[in-house]
């Protein structure tokens, strides 16, 4: 069995990778990043450091790797063969390995099965947006594209921190790890990947990890920024910190709960599950590289205008989500672009066109009035 995969970074080898390997699979990575392709391409193996509960080293080889610039033509032909394709490249990178993979797509025979394809990535229904990257590029003189693939949608969760310089290919990430995919594309014919998990209805999975581990995490950075602080675990040792992050995921939980029938006691389980995780000294994960990004962390549909915005249509007050979007907005690291960004539009907008073009919130939406507030606090001063 052979899966290739786009995105060759931490994550990349440090997770999809990883289970791909465990579970069997020959592994291909491409990458742009010809470094990095060409330190894999001349390694036999790497090691992949879980640190946390029960802490391991895991070693993966029998991999291969191209660079999917430079080698295009490679890159199809594997891809015309394989059983797997795979992407952690973030995802606003999909519609660049699009066109590659309808390439591959194309040249694959009649007799193969279907090509099974999922995005991992930190997005909700990632995979329809491959998807329809793939269809835009796709030449219908192939014939048909979903005779020859099959996309299917995943929730993907594992903390994998900044690397130590020198470590080289070798990766620490977290212990726990959960990769959820939506069995019902596959039709019975959902690939072997004992590392990870095949449910009917991926949407609350996919809702319940956004809105608990990336809503809680951002909101320990934003949170611990403010309070001058350096790392992740540093914020949750924090007692003011710790407090206003359990506030917005008990708020979060209330959502998930009521929205997706959880039941209350193992979301309850879920949420200290993660805030535990938050605590890991041996992630030395830092606020800045946490929060960078805040203009896609405070988008409509995501990790706090997402469920704040669905809780105001519940008829609730989202206070703590509210408290967090506050401190996103006072992100000012001076090395992410985003944060620049975000100041020069709060500087040059007034408060209601700097309101809907951060966060989305048309005036007739029933969280407006806050997140107006929010914004014009921030813009008196500055």
């Amino acid at each position: 069995m052979r899966a290739v995969h786009f995105g060759a970074g931490n994550i990349g080898r440090g997770f999809v990778g990883l289970l791909l390997h465990e579970a069997g699979y020959e592994v291909v990575f491409a990458d742009v990043a010809d470094a990095l392709i060409s330190q894999l391409a001349a390694a036999d193996s790497y090691e992949v450091h879980e640190v946390g509960d029960n802490p391991a080293a895991k070693t993966v080889d029998g991999f291969r790797a191209l660079n999917s610039g430079t080698q295009e033509a490679a890159v199809v032909e594997e891809i015309s063969t394989a059983d797997v394709v795979t992407t952690a490249v973030g995802p606003h990178i999909l519609k660049f390995v699009a066109p590659v993979i309808a390439r591959g797509l194309a040249a694959r025979k009649a007799s193969l099965p279907p090509l099974q394809v999922m995005a991992c990535e930190n997005a909700i229904n990632a995979t329809d947006i491959l998807r329809e990257e793939v269809r835009a590029a796709w030449d219908e003189s192939a014939g048909d594209l979903d005779a020859v693939a099959v996309f299917a949608n995943t929730a993907v969760d594992r903390i994998v921190p900044n690397q130590a310089p020198g470590q080289g290919l070798d990766v620490t990430v977290e212990t726990f790890h959960e990769w959820v995919i939506d069995r019902t594309p596959f039709g019975g014919n959902a690939p072997v990947i004992p590392g990870a998990t095949f449910v009917d209805e991926l949407g609350p999975y996919i809702e319940r990890k956004l809105f608990t581990v990336n809503t809680g995490h951002a909101s320990a950075a934003y949170f611990g920024y403010a309070a001058g602080l350096e790392k992740i675990s540093d914020a949750m040792a924090d007692p003011a910190v710790a407090a206003k992050v359990r506030a917005v995921l008990d708020e979060t939980k209330a959502l998930l709960v009521g929205k997706h029938g959880f039941d209350e006691a193992e979301q309850e389980a879920y949420v200290q599950k993660i805030l535990s995780r938050f605590t890991n000294p041996h992630l030395p994960d830092t606020v800045v590289r946490v929060g960078r990004a805040p203009l896609r962390k405070l988008s409509r549909h995501e990790r706090f205008v997402g469920p704040a915005a669905e809780l105001a249509e519940r008829g609730e007050t989202p206070v703590a989500l509210l408290g967090a979007m506050s401190a996103a907005l006072r992100f000012d690291d001076p090395a992410d672009d985003e944060a620049k960004e975000l100041a020069e539009t709060l500087a040059t907008l007034d408060a209601a066109e700097a309101t809907q073009k951060i966060t989305g919130i048309a005036p007739e939406h029933p969280l407006y009035a806050g997140v107006l507030r929010l914004v014009t606090d921030r813009k008196a001063e500055l």
